[in-house]
C-alpha cells in the first residue's frame, strides 16, 4: 500500500513538474463571498435594554458587549476624558466586589472583562468559555449597575492617566492629531481627543458616578452576546433576572455639533528641537451612512492603506522621504475626517509636503485604472472577511453597527458594495473630499528650521507646542 501511495505521488509530481507555470503574471484572486451571518435573535426588555444574540458553535467560547451611547462627546467641556475615566474605573470596585475580586472571578472563568470609550460609543467588553456565561453576565450587571469608584482606585487613576498625558503629548504625532482634530471639527465635541490635567485633577467618585447614572442606563444600551449559547429562552431569563430590575432614566439632548466648513488653513507647532517633522493634510469627510461612503473608502484605499497604496510607494519607496506615508479615514456617528500622514526629515520638508499634496491632487484628476482598482476591491474584501472569522471580531464588527447607528445588513452586504464602486464615483469623491484646495494643513516641528518652507505654501499660523 504505501509503495502504491508513493507511485501515485511521483506520477502527480511529474505531471505538475510538466505544467508550464507563466511565473511573469501574479495568480488570479478567486471571487470573494460576501459574508453570511451566524443565526441572529434581537428582542428588548421593558426597560428598554436592547439584545442581540448571535449563535456561534464553531468554539465553546462566549463574548459579551455592553454598548452604550456614551462616548467622549458627551463629556462636559470643562470635564474632556470623562467618559475614559469612568470606562477605566467601572471594573475597580462595586458594592460587594473589590477590584482584586471582580479580578479573580474573571481569572477563574478563564475569560477578561474590560471597558473602553471611544468619540461616540462607551463599551464594556468580556470573553469566557461557553459553561461561564451565566457567571460572567453576573459580573457585567454588577460592574455596570454597581461600581462604587474607590477613592484609592481613582487616585491611582488621575496618577497614572497624568504621566500617560505627560508622555503622549511629548510626541509629535500626538500633537499633530491634536491639532488636526481641533481644525476640522472647531469647537464641537469630536475636537478633544485627550483630557487635560486640570480635567483630570477635577475626578472624584460623585462626578464618575454622576456620568454613569446619566448615560449607562437600559434605555441606552444595546447587549451583544455571541458564541456557543444556552437555548434562546434559557439564555433570555437570564438576562432578564439580571437587567430586567435596571431602571431607565430620561436621556440628556445629545451635544450640538456644528462642525465648521473646510477650508484652507496652515498650522505650525513649533517644537524646538525636532529633527524630523510630521505632517498631516486633512479634512472633514462623509460618515458611514453616506452614499458618498463607499466610493471615499475605497478611494482612500488606493491612496493610502498599506505598502502598495499610491502615497507609500511615492513618499516611501520612490522619494525615500519618509519610513511611512498612509491615509486615514475616521468614522464617527456625526462627522468624520480624512488626513494623508507621513513624517520626514527636516531637509525634506518642502518637497515632500509637495509629493503629499500632489498625490491628493492626482487622485482628483483621472479615474483610477482598472487593475488598480480591482486589487484594491480585492483588498478591502479580502481584509474585512478576515476580520469577521473570529468571535471577538465579529463582536466587534456588531458593536460598531450599534456605535455608528449603521443598518442591520451593514455586515452582509459590505463586499458588495465595495465591488460595486466604479472609477468615475472615486473621481467624483476624490475631487470633493481627497482634492487638497480644502484641506487643514498641520505641522509638528522646529520652526526655527521648517518655517520658511512651509511658509511656501501659504500664511502660517505658528503656535508653541504645550
Amino acid at each position: 500500500m504505501a509503495t502504491k501511495t508513493l507511485w501515485i505521488l511521483a506520477i502527480t509530481a511529474l505531471g505538475l513538474a510538466a505544467q508550464t507555470v507563466d511565473r511573469t503574471k501574479p495568480p488570479q484572486t478567486p471571487p470573494i463571498p460576501s459574508y453570511k451571518l451566524p443565526p441572529v435573535s434581537e428582542t428588548k426588555l421593558p426597560n428598554g435594554l436592547g439584545i442581540v444574540l448571535v449563535d456561534d458553535a464553531r468554539f465553546p467560547l462566549v463574548t459579551v458587549r455592553l454598548n452604550f451611547q456614551a462616548g467622549n462627546k458627551f463629556d462636559p467641556p470643562d470635564r474632556p476624558g470623562l467618559a475614559d475615566a469612568v470606562a477605566s474605573l467601572l471594573n475597580e470596585g462595586t458594592k460587594t466586589r473589590t477590584s482584586r475580586q471582580i479580578s479573580e472571578e474573571t481569572d477563574a472563568m478563564g475569560g477578561s472583562l474590560s471597558a473602553d470609550a471611544g468619540p461616540d460609543s462607551l463599551t464594556i467588553s468580556g470573553n469566557a468559555v461557553s459553561e461561564s456565561l451565566s457567571r460572567l453576565l453576573t459580573l457585567l450587571a454588577d460592574v455596570t449597575m454597581n461600581a462604587t469608584f474607590p477613592q484609592d482606585e481613582v487616585d491611582l487613576y488621575k496618577q497614572n492617566r497624568i504621566q500617560n498625558l505627560r508622555a503622549e503629548r511629548s510626541e509629535p504625532s500626538f500633537l499633530a492629531r491634536e491639532k488636526m482634530s481641533q481644525a476640522v471639527y472647531g469647537s464641537s465635541p469630536y475636537s478633544h481627543i485627550a483630557p487635560t490635567e486640570q480635567a483630570i485633577g477635577k475626578l472624584d467618585a460623585k462626578v464618575l458616578g454622576s456620568f454613569r447614572e446619566t448615560f449607562l442606563v437600559p434605555n441606552n444600551a444595546t447587549l451583544l452576546v455571541i458564541g456557543r449559547l444556552p437555548a434562546r429562552a434559557e439564555l433570555l431569563k437570564t438576562v432578564t433576572q439580571l437587567f430586567g430590575s435596571w431602571q431607565q432614566r430620561q436621556l440628556p439632548a445629545p451635544p450640538q455639533m456644528a462642525i465648521p466648513a473646510p477650508h484652507r488653513q496652515i498650522v505650525l507647532v513649533d517644537r524646538p528641537g525636532s529633527v524630523q517633522a510630521d505632517i498631516h493634510v486633512g479634512r472633514s469627510a462623509p460618515t458611514r451612512l453616506s452614499p458618498e461612503y463607499f466610493p471615499l473608502a475605497v478611494g482612500n484605499s488606493v491612496l493610502g492603506t498599506g505598502a502598495n497604496s499610491r502615497i507609500f510607494r511615492n513618499i516611501r519607496e520612490k522619494e525615500g522621504f519618509a519610513y511611512d506615508a498612509h491615509t486615514e479615514y475616521n468614522t464617527k456617528r456625526e462627522a468624520s475626517d480624512l488626513a494623508a500622514v507621513t513624517q520626514v526629515r527636516n531637509e525634506v520638508i518642502e518637497p515632500a509636503l509637495r509629493a503629499v499634496l500632489a498625490e491628493l491632487e492626482n487622485m482628483a484628476s483621472a479615474p483610477v485604472p482598472a487593475a488598480e482598482l480591482t486589487n484594491t476591491k480585492n483588498f478591502l474584501s479580502g481584509i474585512y472577511l478576515i476580520r469577521l472569522e473570529t468571535q471577538d471580531g465579529l463582536a466587534t464588527q456588531l458593536n460598531l453597527i450599534q456605535t455608528l447607528g449603521l443598518p442591520k445588513d451593514y455586515l452582509e452586504t459590505y463586499t458588495t458594495r465595495v465591488r460595486s464602486v466604479e472609477p468615475g464615483q472615486i473621481q467624483d469623491v476624490s475631487k470633493k473630499y481627497i482634492a487638497p484646495d480644502q484641506d487643514a494643513i498641520i505641522v509638528v516641528g522646529d520652526a526655527s528650521k521648517i518655517g520658511d518652507a512651509v511658509r511656501k505654501f501659504g500664511e502660517v499660523t505658528v503656535v508653541k507646542a504645550e
